[in-house]
């Protein structure tokens, strides 16, 4: 009977449902007293929040993580944070070649579907590259993260730190064991943690295709349409992004003036790479200048590519999307990058996703300004996009929502991770396709 009802269900649900089924078994792990420092557990809203986003990769907390968890506890997040970057697929697939099992069509069209792959092809072979591609990634970071921490605590515990930041980080899920929200602050000027850490956080950023890619570069000469639209457009927000808030950030004297000339160039970079949908930080967010706070708040909503463990509409959605306007004002009918043309599917998905991310968005913010009074709009507007981009950036909003706000966030979250548009598939009633069309029709616009 179960395995009839894993049948029928479309790929779409099914991850929708892996995700819920891996949340819920999160939230009671970390709801037992073990996995607390005082040893009650923690209040079942709150695992749930906890649960979500960590298997969301997103980094919002309510509590914080490095004083309330035990060493049990922190285990739990870290394996919610791997399998939530990578997804369940991906470890079934593992378990999969491990005990020698064939994969099925419907498996494989699930982990097309998780990876937005644009078709089924190969999708295995990929799901072993990212394994491998993942884990040279965590234990490089891991080690380097350790060397640097190892200077100011002890061998062991520099350890267990450096390899818990690396998989958070590669996986842009932003939770640290530093304490008191603090983040990575006390090494805003160090060269060893700030250029691992964006450097993590680009590769699983960057989308797994993408890093496919460019591992086959040098036999094959030739990156795709789409691998050339996520670095480029992915380049071109960090580098702006970075400028823009060296600018505005320069004389503000709770952020960027006091830094070295070097601290200053690492403080605007990384702040510029972490809205890509990591959510670490190195200056604190809620003194950054109003300007720079909704700059980043456009980064997040931009997000990650394709394909890997960030969120937000995506960098090639914001590519095709700027595309259309400008073919538009040219009065040209094809959408075109790099010598090619976008399909008008392509172009309508785009709008389709970046409409349900404004709408979620948008409602989120306005009940959230009902249900949490006397809270400030730019407050609340953050910590909305944080949440559906899955970034975990925060002005210090979560830890103060009420019960009913922190559900709002929580199904932010949710939506944001699994995606508007396979969130919208999964719901929606599956309707036969239409044999027929209607007469064109026209209206003014603009």
């Amino acid at each position: 009977m179960r395995r009839r009802l894993f049948i029928e269900l479309d790929p779409p649900k099914i991850l929708v449902l892996g995700f819920g089924t891996i949340i819920l078994l999160g939230a009671l792990l970390l709801s037992l007293p073990s996995a607390t420092t005082d040893g009650k557990g923690l209040p079942l809203l709150d695992a749930f929040f906890t649960a979500t986003s960590a298997t969301c990769v997103t980094g919002l907390v309510v509590v914080d993580t490095g004083d309330t968890f035990t060493a049990f506890g922190e285990v739990v997040i870290l394996s919610m944070i791997q399998v939530g970057g990578l997804g369940f697929m991906s470890f079934a697939t593992l378990l999969a070649f491990i005990l020698g099992k064939r994969i099925s069509l419907k498996e494989r069209l699930i982990i097309q579907e998780s990876f937005n792959n644009e078709n089924v092809e190969g999708v295995v072979r990929l799901v072993k590259r990212i394994l491998i591609f993942t884990a040279t990634a965590e234990i490089v970071g891991g080690i380097l993260l350790s060397f640097r921490f190892s200077q100011d605590m002890a061998a062991g515990k520099a350890i267990y730190f450096g390899f818990f930041h690396a998989v958070s980080n590669f996986n842009n899920a932003g939770f640290d064991l530093m304490g008191g929200f603090r983040g990575l602050t006390a090494y805003a000027e160090d060269p060893i943690v700030n250029l691992t850490v964006t450097s993590l956080i680009s590769l699983g950023g960057i989308g797994f295709i993408v890093m496919n890619e460019l591992f086959e570069y040098r036999s094959t000469r030739r990156l795709s349409l789409h691998s050339k639209m996520a670095l480029s457009v992915s380049s071109i927000l960090v580098v702006g992004g970075a400028l823009l808030i060296f600018i505005l950030e320069y004389n503000n004297p709770a952020t960027l003036k006091p830094l070295s000339a070097a601290g200053k160039i690492f403080g605007a970079f990384y702040q510029a790479v972490t809205p890509r949908t990591a959510g670490s930080n190195t200056l604190s967010i809620p003194d950054l200048k109003q300007s720079t706070l909704f700059l980043i708040i456009f980064l997040m909503f931009i997000g990650a590519s394709p394909g890997s463990t960030g969120g937000g509409i995506k960098t090639t959605t914001f590519a095709v999307l700027i595309g259309a306007v400008k073919s538009q004002i040219r009065g040209r009918e094809d959408v075109t990058f790099f010598g090619r043309r976008m399909d008008f599917s392509i172009v309508s998905k785009s709008l389709t996703v970046t409409l349900i991310a404004i709408f979620l968005v948008i409602s989120m913010t306005m009940v959230l300004t009902i249900t949490e009074p006397g809270k400030d709009f730019l407050m609340i507007f953050f910590e909305v996009v944080s949440a559906f981009s899955t970034v975990g950036l925060s002005m210090g909003l979560t830890p103060e929502l009420s019960s009913f706000g922190k559900i709002l966030i929580l199904i932010t979250m949710f939506a944001g991770r699994v995606g508007p548009l396979t969130l919208a598939y999964a719901v929606a009633k599956k309707r036969k396709e239409d044999h027929y069309r209607y007469p064109a029709g026209k209206v003014m616009i603009g």
